[in-house]
């Protein structure tokens, strides 16, 4: 999937989820056209090249669907073009803020995934107490039908960290963040072993960025950065009430540039662990 016409494009508007019944409906269609031509999910997921996972979970209407998900499964069960006419009417992924889905749509297929947060440890690494913990202390206040969703929401997205293992993916965590005990103490153990765990997996690295360093290639903020299928690269960068998503080569080359320093001037994988074991020791 491509980005907008612009090379870069602000997505704003309210970060309030959404819930619709769309995705739901799109994925009846999936689900009845694959059953009338004779596939189990399994078949469909191979001759389109997704896993099996991601097949139930369109069909179920929990994931927004990506271009190239949907263009294969038309051509899988017939081309008739008629869930290509169905996708246009996808605008809402449950749980997700509306700056954030097209930067969803891309990640759900990325092959490289790279993150820097400052502020809070990123979704695909929170535990539910811990993101729970943020969705309750949110302004305005979420009820709890919004915080279902957005625990929903994010819980489908960390599915991505098993579901892919030929994904790369990179995570560079200020020190700051597991200092702050966000949640209070007991939030924090269980977010540190969580983190510890995931980065003994061999697609995902986990580096640290010391309390302490004079100099810092990313005090202007949060990046993220993907690589596509097609070997395009995207950046997206997120403030306070939007997001911004680059395409413009120059841009991402200028993100590219900051993250290859902050990962030289962070703390190595293994020392990274040794950092958080002693602090989770200390909890």
């Amino acid at each position: 999937m491509g980005a907008d016409n612009s090379d870069m494009a602000v997505l704003g508007g309210s970060g309030e989820p959404e819930v619709s019944d769309s995705l739901r409906t799109f994925g009846a269609m999936v689900q009845a056209l694959r059953e009338h031509a004779g596939l189990g999910r399994e078949q469909l997921a191979e001759s389109i090249g997704y896993s099996k996972h991601t097949v139930a979970s369109v069909e179920q209407g929990r994931r927004l669907p990506d271009t190239a998900f949907v263009e294969g499964v038309d051509r899988a069960l017939g081309g008739t073009r008629a869930l290509l006419a169905a996708a246009q009417h996808l605008g809402r992924q449950p749980g997700l803020a509306a700056w954030f889905r097209k930067w969803a749509r891309l990640e759900a297929t990325a092959i490289t995934l790279y993150t820097y947060e400052c502020r809070l440890i990123p979704g695909l690494l929170q535990t539910e107490a811990y993101a729970r913990t943020l969705f309750n202390n949110q302004l305005p206040p979420l009820g709890d039908g919004q915080i279902e969703a957005q625990w929903t929401a994010r819980a489908e997205r960390q599915r991505l960290l098993r579901e892919r293992p030929n994904t790369e993916f990179s995570f560079l965590l200020e020190e700051g963040l597991f200092v702050r005990r966000t949640g209070g103490a007991a939030v924090t153990r269980e977010l540190i072993d969580h983190v510890l765990e995931v980065a003994q997996w061999r697609n995902i690295e986990i580096q640290v960025m010391p309390q302490v360093r004079e100099t810092h290639a990313g005090l202007d903020g949060p990046i993220q950065l993907l690589e596509t299928a097609e070997n395009r690269w995207y950046g997206y960068c997120e403030g306070q009430r939007g997001g911004l998503l680059v395409s413009d080569g120059k841009e991402v080359s200028v993100l590219h540039k900051r993250y290859a320093r902050m990962r030289a001037q962070a703390l190595t994988s293994e020392d990274s662990v040794s950092l958080l074991q002693r602090m989770r020791g200390n909890l």
